[in-house]
């Protein structure tokens, strides 16, 4: 059901709408904890690896779904906020139709590329077998990847965060029985995990965007909608192409950091692997609160109701705290049992690795989740700029930092770069917040 997030108590607008993007969020992590549990459970500590090795190539293919997602939701947002139906129908089609031919582009860069990428980031021979398959399959599953962020992006710009959690929960349930039935019962190894998501990933999207369809189908215009706009293109670009670019160099930042970690042998790679799995269902967590913070602010700035904007970034720190607390206790506390839950008898080395990145990391998620709410908020506001120098600033330091400390104190140091980029960043998109459009809305009749 669409909902109006211009209307109500921002803090109550907030939990009841970002609270099912929270658990969608969870459920979509599931997909890559799935995979990564049963290879490291079913199949063995290299599998574990080859599989959290292919995951940094991906994530510069949904750095790009992101990006579409992103720019479509933002723009919908504005335009469902101002109540201008028209153009926001011909946006949605036009998100479609050019994700679809940018989804197209990549899957031609992939089956050429992924082979290079994986050398290019020192991918142990014992893995790399494992690792190309893996990616060949996820590859050819880049349109359902797509489709469903653009769906997502326009169920959360509607309001409604629940649809696409229901998708998400019964899709991910099944990838996890599918997992294991490919692995265990069928001996397909890391092949049965690759299309296991393939698979559920794809009656997923095709569900999601019929049911999009449907809701439009129902928001009645005064005059026919044009399948096609190149002004909608351009609105959707602005958003969606810094989106893109921010997502794509923290991708790359991430492949270079995985060929430093790789360099220190496929014990910590393992480990690491595990680790990563548990900090990226963290932050990817925050990211989607920020992207509905996202929706929130676009709406309520089409409306012309400023001063929500600043109720809006109060509301979101205190609720990505109150759920910060208990991840981060669970983290420190049960480290070891979380990274032996992904590995069958860990080697000292993965085990020893992986908890020490818990350690590290988990206390600075009360730092990057303030940074990401206001970073959903320069998003939402259109704020492309100042959004991309926070971002690049925490990259660019983790980078260099990773590089730097690996050759001073091994593998620790490059755990090290996480909560140093994550605070200089962070102090930056406060900064830029604090002196949005919004700063004096409340003084003003």
């Amino acid at each position: 059901m669409n909902k109006d997030l211009t209307v109500g108590k921002a803090e109550t607008v907030l939990w009841k709408f970002c609270l099912p993007l929270f658990g969608s969020i969870l459920f979509q992590q599931l997909y890559n904890i799935a995979d990564s549990l049963v290879a490291g459970k079913f199949i063995g500590e290299n599998a574990l690896a080859a599989v959290g090795n292919s995951y940094e190539i991906t994530l510069i293919f949904i750095a790009f779904a992101f990006g579409c997602n992103i720019g479509c939701s933002v723009v919908v947002s504005q335009l469902f906020g101002a109540k201008k139906y028209g153009e926001m129908k011909s946006s949605i089609y036009t998100a479609m139709i050019s994700s679809g031919v940018l989804c197209i582009a990549l899957m031609i860069f992939g089956i050429a590329s992924c082979g290079g990428l994986l050398n290019l980031i020192h991918t142990q021979q014992e893995i790399l077998a494992d690792s190309r398959l893996y990616l060949d399959i996820y590859i050819w599953g880049l349109p359902f990847l797509f489709f469903y962020n653009i769906a997502t992006g326009i169920f959360s710009a509607l309001g409604d965060s629940k649809t696409p959690f229901i998708f998400l929960a019964v899709s991910s349930t099944s990838n996890i029985l599918v997992d294991i039935l490919f692995v265990s019962s069928f001996h397909m190894g890391v092949t049965g995990v690759a299309w296991a998501t393939f698979l559920c990933q794809g009656v997923s999207c095709i569900l999601a965007v019929l049911v999009v369809l449907k809701r439009l189908a129902g928001i009645h215009t005064d005059a026919k909608v044009p399948l096609y706009s190149f002004e909608a293109f351009k609105k959707v670009a602005v958003i969606a192409i810094p989106s893109i670019l921010q997502q794509s160099f923290i991708s790359i930042g991430n492949i270079i950091i995985q060929s430093v970690i790789n360099d220190c042998g496929v014990g910590v790679t393992a480990g690491y692997s595990a680790a990563v799995k548990l900090n990226n269902l963290v932050i990817t967590s925050f990211t989607t609160l920020g992207n509905g913070i996202s929706n929130y602010t676009a709406q309520n700035l089409g409306a012309g109701i400023l001063p929500r904007i600043k109720d809006g970034f109060k509301a979101g720190v205190k609720m990505v705290w109150l759920l910060c607390i208990p991840i981060i206790l669970l983290y420190l506390l049960a480290a070891k049992a979380l990274i032996t839950f992904f590995i069958n008898d860990p080697s000292d080395l993965a085990l020893a690795s992986g908890m020490k990145f818990l350690y590290i990391v988990a206390p600075f998620y009360l730092i990057v989740s303030v940074k990401l709410v206001a970073d959903g908020i320069l998003r939402g506001a259109g704020l492309m700029k100042k959004f991309m120098a926070a971002t690049f600033t925490d990259l660019i330091l983790r980078v260099v930092l990773a590089e730097i400390l690996a050759k001073q104190i091994g593998y620790l140091g490059i755990w090290c770069a996480w909560p140093i980029g994550w605070t200089i960043a962070m102090t930056l998109s406060v900064v830029f917040y604090l002196n949005g459009p919004w700063k004096h809305a409340a003084e003003k009749p």
